[in-house]
């Protein structure tokens, strides 16, 4: 509103000069025809008029910055706002979500869309409120001095309004494919900068850029035909505006030479036409970024309009002792109709550790996932400390559980922060303790920075075994009531391995743990080893128990150990 009041006073200053000089003419022509011995008089009022324009002009220049700091400072405000929401909401968003759509595409949203989307609040608001305050107050003058004039004057107008409605309509779809695009290309960016050692070791630059290519070029295509239909505005603005320059000319000269009006008046016409030329020529511009931020607007609430699958609960997670229970769960996955667990039933008391195993694609992660509801089941129910999951207030429910997941993530950061994300207040002793306990401790200090070593991206600058193990520590150093690892030491050698499962027999004393593994050795003293298959438990007991019955488990141990 602010802004509003600024632009309308702005341009009510601006308005006194072609009055002025109006005046002046008018004042210089009666001189030059009926007192040219009043010489001093008429230098008086030229005087007075050029000190009320210098004026109005540098007051019209003050309160325009002013407009300008207040607009799009707020705009700026808006697209700082709307990127925390949209990242903000990304983050409510399910896995399921994340795997259904694609990162660049993401990106683009969260960047590309809200640049667009700030411009509307920004520039093409500002400018809106100048163009509509000087027709309004130009046009409304010009008809209470000379309206016949005037009528002829704005003749173009109502044709230009017409040709804006045809060509916004096409600009609006044209940016909507523009965005599209875009979208595509910071996808097949983002994957192919991810995956650029199958790149290398599969030499497929050459068709990664042929790919490439053939994106930037329907791109170019989409762009360019956005361009032409934006190229008509400019041109278009200025012949009506020439149009009605002539007709100011013809009809006003006309009347003056007739005597119906003065000199002055002719030359405040010809100065307001004028003044309307740039803001009539922004209004394709305006239009433009209208179209385009509504085309961006549309993309951005698409995604604001997804709602979480996962519906927060209110129950605070207060068990010290918790136990797990699943009753008949069972989870198909809706992208590929696979069923991942089929009436599972399972009950893991606190304290202890279970193991699980199976083949590829036998519902070990799935199970995992279950218990920080990263997903939810179809059917069946899940109790910590006999409540219901789903009734537990995310945050609580999470913090209580330490998860280390089949691919290990480290984010761009100092090997010390990415532990340290396990507890935020953790002292540097912690962070050390527990990367001890995750045997990478001694990788640490041998590298230049220590713990200081800022990681590339994924921690691309360690090892797999080394990522691994940093993500154990990171778990660690939380010391959760419940642990999860989901196949993390797959990437460590044996000894390694070992030294790690020694380390956390003693820190699951206090804990209900589940390990899924590939490697017997890696869950053979645990409590209880489950066996899935297709979804299904197939074996339940211990490692003597499995091992004598001489099934699934018997043979994955005879040849793991041959």
């Amino acid at each position: 509103m602010v802004g509003i009041i600024l632009t309308i006073v702005a341009r009510v200053f601006s308005l006194q000069v072609p009055r002025m000089v109006g005046n002046s003419l008018t004042q210089v022509e009666l001189y030059l025809t009926n007192s040219k011995d009043a010489t001093e008089n008429i230098q008086q009022i030229l005087l007075i008029n050029i000190l009320i324009i210098l004026a109005a002009a540098l007051l019209s220049g003050l309160f325009t910055f002013w407009m300008r700091q207040c607009i799009i400072n707020v705009s700026r405000y808006i697209e700082f706002d709307l990127k925390n929401e949209i990242f903000s909401h990304y983050l409510r968003l399910t896995q399921r979500f994340f795997k259904n759509n694609r990162t660049g595409d993401l990106m683009n949203r969260v960047s590309e869309d809200v640049s667009k989307v700030r411009m509307y609040f920004g520039p093409a608001l500002m400018y809106s409120i100048n163009t509509i305050t000087l027709f309004v107050v130009i046009i409304a003058y010009m008809f209470s001095v000379a309206p016949q004039l005037s009528a002829y004057t704005i003749i173009p107008f109502p044709i230009l309004s017409i040709l804006i409605y045809k060509l916004s309509r096409r600009i609006n779809i044209k940016s909507t494919r523009v965005q599209e695009m875009l979208s595509k290309m910071s996808t097949f960016s983002q994957e192919s900068f991810n995956g650029i050692s199958v790149i290398k070791s599969y030499r497929i630059e050459k068709r990664m850029e042929k790919s490439f290519d053939i994106m930037t070029r329907l791109n170019y295509q989409k762009s360019m035909d956005l361009a032409k239909i934006q190229a008509w505005f400019f041109p278009l603005m200025i012949l009506l505006i020439g149009c009605s320059n002539l007709i100011v000319i013809f009809i006003g000269g006309k009347k003056y030479i007739d005597g119906s009006i003065d000199i002055g008046i002719l030359a405040e016409f010809i100065i307001y036409v004028n003044m309307l030329t740039w803001p009539v020529a922004l209004v394709g511009w305006i239009t433009s970024i209208v179209q385009q931020s509504e085309a961006s607007q549309q993309r951005i609430n698409e995604f604001l309009k997804e709602s979480p699958e996962i519906q927060n609960g209110v129950e605070n997670l207060k068990a010290q002792t918790p136990d797990i229970k699943f009753h008949q769960v069972s989870v198909r996955y809706p992208e590929t109709q696979v069923k991942a667990l089929n009436l599972v039933s399972l009950e893991i008391p606190y304290g202890q550790t279970i193991g699980i195993i199976g083949k590829v694609g036998s519902g070990k992660t799935t199970l995992l996932n279950l218990i920080p509801r990263l997903y939810d089941s179809d059917k069946g129910l899940i109790k910590i400390d006999q409540i219901n999951i789903k009734e537990f207030d995310l945050k609580s429910l999470r913090n209580a559980i330490g998860y280390v997941p089949q691919q290990s993530f480290l984010f761009s950061e100092t090997i010390e922060d990415n532990i340290r994300f396990g507890k935020n207040e953790a002292t540097f002793n912690e962070i050390q303790q527990a990367a001890k306990n995750a045997s990478v401790h001694h990788n640490i200090i041998a590298f230049k920075n220590g713990y200081k070593t800022l990681l590339g991206e994924r921690g691309v600058t360690l090892s797999g075994g080394q990522v691994q193990r940093i993500s154990i520590a990171r778990a660690l150093l939380k010391n959760p009531k419940i642990l999860l690892l989901d196949d993390c030491l797959s990437a460590v050698d044996s000894e390694t391995e070992k030294t790690i499962l020694n380390n956390l027999r003693e820190l699951r004393k206090n804990k209900t743990t589940i390990i899924v593994s590939h490697r017997i050795s890696s869950i053979e003293d645990a409590d209880v080893i489950v066996v899935l298959e297709k979804g299904n438990i197939i074996e339940y007991g211990n490692h003597q128990q499995l091992f004598s019955d001489k099934k699934y488990y018997y043979d994955l141990y005879r040849k793991q150990n041959s």
